[in-house]
């Protein structure tokens, strides 16, 4: 009965540290999950742009090497070889962790070639330590 007791006591003392510790980083799982999913969609819509460039059904500007000179490209659209406008998004997704839409670049050319993939501008860390701009 006493094992008992001291188990429930200690359960009562340990309850609210645990609620606290797993309820706190729930925020910052949500916008994890939203920054993967971010990402997920501009390199996508990249990716879609530079395959239909390579397949000769888009042109681009000289010097991208095929991939768009800026996300806005991707929201306005470009015209197919029939003269279509094709979007490759519908928007540029809000940084989670900014709270903006000011994405990092990679460029593929030493100076001013095309996006081939993007990263988030935070310096944050995420729950599995890893630095968010390396995602």
């Amino acid at each position: 009965m006493k094992t008992l007791l001291t188990f429930a006591i200690s359960l009562a003392i340990a309850t609210p540290t645990f609620c606290q510790s797993t309820s706190a980083p729930k925020d910052q799982r949500e916008k994890e999950q939203q920054l993967r999913t971010a990402l997920e969609q501009m390199r996508d819509a990249i990716d879609h742009y530079h395959g239909m460039a390579d397949r000769g059904k888009i042109m681009t500007p000289a010097g991208s090497r095929n991939y768009p000179l800026d996300l806005e490209t991707l929201v306005k659209g470009v015209s197919d070889s029939r003269g279509k406008t094709i979007q490759f998004l519908r928007r540029i997704p809000v940084d989670p962790m900014t709270g903006t839409t000011d994405w990092g670049l990679k460029r593929a050319g030493p100076q001013a070639g095309g996006i081939f993939d993007v990263y988030t501008k935070s310096d944050g860390i995420a729950l599995d330590g890893t630095k968010y701009q390396d995602w």
